[in-house]
């Protein structure tokens, strides 16, 4: 995914992510916003020339989709953040995240997994 969404964007991504394949309408409903459902309709016309939405025809309507999945997503966003905001390095961005915003017991269980993950891939066998 070569484009970082706006946070217009990812609310409708974060919506597809967790709904699965939806109609603009259906999108419009779960976004419950105070605009128009022509606005959510320009915006994920704009999201799919983009290429970040999917798009085929069902009936009448057209089904929307996330062109990525939000796993992929999530590391593509974290690396295109680190690059730009913690200089590329890895170590800024986790404590630059711990640091601003409390992690629970489950969360720092599941960072030192992956962590021990990651060390059993660099050790030589």
């Amino acid at each position: 995914m070569a484009t970082i969404p706006s946070d217009a964007e990812l609310g409708i991504l974060m919506i597809l992510w967790e709904r699965g394949p939806s109609t603009v309408r259906q999108v419009h409903e779960a976004l419950a916003k105070d605009t128009g459902y022509t606005s959510t309709l320009k915006q994920m016309q704009v999201m799919h020339e983009k290429g970040l939405l999917l798009r085929r025809d069902d009936s009448r309507s057209h089904i929307y989709e996330p062109a990525i999945a939000n796993e992929q997503a999530h590391a593509e966003f974290a690396g295109a953040l680190m690059d730009r905001v913690f200089g590329g390095s890895a170590r800024s961005l986790v404590l630059g995240a711990l640091t601003a915003k409390r992690a629970s017991a489950k969360e720092l269980d599941d960072v030192r997994r992956i962590l021990d993950r990651c060390e059993k891939r660099k050790k030589p066998r």
